[in-house]
């Protein structure tokens, strides 16, 4: 009855006194236990019912957190040995608004370890599968809360997007994932990954939702130096907006009509197909939409220059996981033997490769050829960026090449699918930009999603537009029916 609701169905049913937030709640949390076994979206599940009435749209709303964000009392691993047994002092500020917002957690979600990686494959509890199809990711990191949401558990949940991920869950679940401006979100209470890149961004099943729970988290907090002042504008209220003589341009080389032309894969050749498609319609409704190019090099650089940021950012953003500040306390008779076995037993061989080569990128010798230089290339796709949104209002592509890969598909890591289509999302994090992700076809009864990323600041205008791509696509609320379940 309650399950795959949104946020707006579920407020009218509470409004109407059709259903209670305790209600919500045991709901939520039986649908919870009875998919955890075969999809492993949380670390914790929250089997008290807390809540305190509030006067706020998701008052009373069930929700999902990525176990990232520091609740206190609550276990807090971010899906790490190292942190297994973590109980925080003190709350997030997402947590806490969310909290004084009246809405109601569920449960802490599975991530990729340190929210390292984009499979959700990763995490000290398990992989996490794609409720579409449990022989498939759901992708990464915040691949539990995606799956709550894609399961019908929860209406929206909270994860972080450093590279992609939000957005590319969003994009295998058929789901609405949304990334503000960086700052708009305080990242207050989430353990930080590359504090460069992150940003705090949520899942929806629609765009309105989004909207609304951006105006409830966004705002100017102390405790987070890089977060905007409140721009004092009601998303929810104007996503609806006319749309005409809007701009969007998309890139010749990530998704031409001829770009994969020559490529033996279906479901690439028919989602650029597809994608083109929804072009065509975007237009009929009033959009203006062109093709551009970006120099190829520039392209094929997104991905190595973000493992190099995101990798030294991380190894210095971590180096206090030793087994002395946090974690389980090592064996040796000295802080180097003990930090030594601390982060041998506690990281994966993903973690500990990463760590490996942002220590490499940090030393000395290495920062000039390695790290400034992947600084500069960031700059000049920034910058070329900024250049197109001078005429645009946005960028739109499709997310990926297809729906959600199977766990044992191989990558071809030097192609122009992976180092560009699969990998252009970490655009927006390179400059901070507002980008959000939704459905936008189904493909052998498989979700892929589009992607619309506007400038710095204009978050009301990227909601905007994604809200008429929904209008057009007709792919709102949507969810994976799976199992035989429904309170």
């Amino acid at each position: 009855m309650y399950r795959g609701k949104s946020i707006t169905e579920l407020r009218s049913m509470l409004d109407s006194g059709e259903v209670t937030a305790e209600e919500l709640f045991n709901s939520a949390n039986r649908l919870a236990h009875y998919f955890q076994e075969d999809y492993n979206s949380f670390v914790t599940i929250v089997d008290k019912f807390k809540y305190k009435d509030r006067d706020s749209l998701i008052n009373g709303i069930p929700y999902a957190l990525k176990d990232n964000f520091s609740t206190s009392g609550i276990l807090t691993t971010a899906s790490s040995n190292i942190l297994k047994d973590y109980v925080p002092v003190y709350d997030a500020t997402v947590y806490k608004k969310l909290k004084k917002a009246g809405a109601v957690l569920v449960g802490k979600t599975v991530l990729d370890e340190l929210a390292m990686g984009g499979t959700g494959t990763t995490g000290h509890t398990g992989i996490v599968r794609n409720p579409w199809d449990k022989e498939r990711m759901i992708g990464g990191s915040s691949a539990g809360s995606a799956s709550s949401v894609a399961l019908g558990i929860v209406p929206f949940s909270i994860g972080s997007d450093t590279g992609d991920s939000v957005r590319k869950p969003a994009s295998h679940g058929g789901l609405v994932g949304f990334k503000p401006t960086y700052g708009r979100i305080s990242r207050y209470g989430l353990f930080a990954f590359a504090s460069s890149l992150d940003h705090v961004a949520t899942f929806t099943r629609n765009v309105l939702d989004a909207a609304i729970l951006t105006d409830i988290l966004k705002g100017q907090d102390i405790n987070d130096m890089v977060t905007l002042k409140d721009d004092g504008k009601k998303y929810s209220e104007l996503i609806d907006k006319d749309i005409k003589g809007r701009k969007l341009f998309y890139i010749k080389e990530i998704c031409g009509v001829d770009t994969y032309k020559d490529s033996s894969d279906e479901v690439l050749k028919k989602t650029i197909s597809d994608f083109h498609e929804c072009l065509d319609k975007l237009r009929d409704e009033g959009f203006i939409i062109e093709e551009v190019s970006m120099d190829k090099k520039i392209l094929e650089a997104i991905y190595p220059t973000y493992m190099c940021i995101s990798c030294a950012e991380a190894t210095s953003n971590n180096s206090n996981l030793t087994g002395i500040q946090f974690g389980p306390r090592g064996d040796g008779q000295s802080v180097e033997e003990i930090m030594f076995d601390a982060r041998t037993k506690g990281f994966s061989e993903l973690i500990k490769r990463r760590f490996v080569l942002g220590s490499y990128i940090l030393q000395k010798e290495n920062q000039e050829r390695l790290f400034l230089n992947a600084q500069r290339v960031r700059h000049i796709i920034v910058d070329k960026m900024n250049e197109f949104f001078k005429e645009y209002d946005g960028m739109i592509a499709p997310c990926s090449g297809g729906y959600a890969p199977r766990f044992d598909d191989a990558s071809e890591k030097l192609s122009d699918r992976y180092l560009i289509l699969e990998n252009h999302l970490a655009i927006g994090n390179f400059g901070g930009f507002p980008s959000i992700t939704l459905p936008f076809t189904l493909i052998d009864e498989k979700p892929v999603g589009i992607n619309i990323t506007g400038r710095v600041c204009e978050d009301d205008v990227v909601l905007n537009m994604a809200n008429y791509v929904e209008k057009v696509t007709g792919l709102k609320d949507i969810y994976s029916e799976v199992g035989d379940i429904d309170v």
